[in-house]
């Protein structure tokens, strides 16, 4: 830096910097020191002498002010023929002495913890939620309840109803652990925080039949982005109705889509597999039969396949809602 300082005396601070690659923001902090303390700001001459910001704080501080606004205060000296100061400089005193804050009681929200859930196998982890599919008319909607396999993406239960209910939502969890036979203390069953998903009824019936439940955080949605993500495919099919006339039609429609998503469609996020192939042990021989076929591909034209013969994607082991941050290795140089 010496050497910059030199330079700089014979051609020029910029040019110096240039030369040397050096910011000029750090020749200015470097020589900062050199020219010692930055003199006291002095009072400007315009400013409030000590005796008047005494007394307008005074004003402040009085039984008649000290809960109303400075706005409030400067308002009313002046309707009495009185002007002390302006409003922003009132605010600036207060702010100096430690007294200008939110005076309003604030809402305090709770802490909530991040769910960290792990999935390694089917109906171990569900997610379930509900979406509104538009009715006939403007404001009219039908409701439709769906409970996601997470490992699988399976669809393993669902309904279209006139309206959202924790009494609906009780019968079809019950019934769609009836169907999958689900075993005490093996099944844990995340969803947002609606009022049918947090209701007491729901709450009971998992109490009873040995479910854990868990919950997203308030107004975070990739908390539960497995059923997000299927309510998004469905919505984006090219023949998804713009409205439902009738919850018949809304029925038959969500028969034809589950009946697809289930069994024909070819999920990128479970090795190509369908949701029923993976949730029901079908994922191992398909996969071997798939590799048979590029195996034979590669055979016919290795030239074709620069880097390594093709090879399937493996079926996941583990599927994880919030996967927990790894932790640093303190062994790491």
């Amino acid at each position: 830096m010496e050497s910059a300082a030199a330079l700089a005396k014979t051609v020029g601070v910029a040019p110096a910097c240039a030369a040397l690659g050096l910011p000029r923001a750090s020749f200015y902090r470097f020589q900062r020191p050199l020219l010692g303390p930055a003199p006291a700001r002095q009072r400007p001459a315009r400013g409030l002498a000590q005796s008047e910001r005494d007394a307008v704080l005074t004003h402040l501080h009085s039984t008649r002010f000290q809960n109303h606004s400075p706005i409030e205060v400067c308002a009313t000296l002046l309707d009495e023929n009185q002007y002390l100061c302006s409003v922003r400089t009132m605010y600036r005193l207060l702010a100096a002495a430690g007294e200008s804050r939110e005076r309003r009681n604030q809402l305090v929200h709770p802490s909530y913890q991040k769910p960290e859930l792990l999935a390694s196998r089917p109906n171990q982890l569900w997610s379930w939620a509900i979406t509104k599919l538009l009715g006939p008319v403007k404001w009219t909607y039908y409701y439709l309840y769906v409970i996601l396999d997470v490992f699988s993406r399976h669809v393993v239960g669902w309904m279209v109803a006139h309206r959202e209910s924790a009494a609906l939502a009780k019968h079809l969890i019950g019934e769609t652990c009836a169907k999958q036979r689900i075993a005490r203390d093996s099944l844990t069953i995340h969803a947002d925080r609606g009022s049918s998903m947090t209701s007491k009824p729901v709450a009971f019936l998992l109490s009873d039949l040995g479910v854990t439940k868990t919950h997203s955080r308030p107004h975070v949605s990739n908390d539960n982005p497995y059923s997000e993500s299927q309510f998004r495919t469905m919505k984006y099919r090219p023949d998804f109705p713009q409205r439902f006339y009738t919850i018949g039609e809304a029925r038959t429609f969500v028969i034809a889509f589950m009946d697809w998503y289930n069994n024909e469609h070819h999920h990128s996020g479970i090795a190509l597999l369908t949701p029923a192939d993976l949730h029901y042990g079908r994922a191992a021989e398909i996969i071997i039969r798939r590799q048979a076929v590029l195996d034979d591909a590669y055979r016919a034209h290795p030239e074709r396949f620069v880097n390594k013969p093709p090879v399937h994607p493996e079926a996941p082991i583990a599927v994880w809602i919030n996967k927990p941050a790894a932790k640093p290795d303190n062994n790491t140089q």
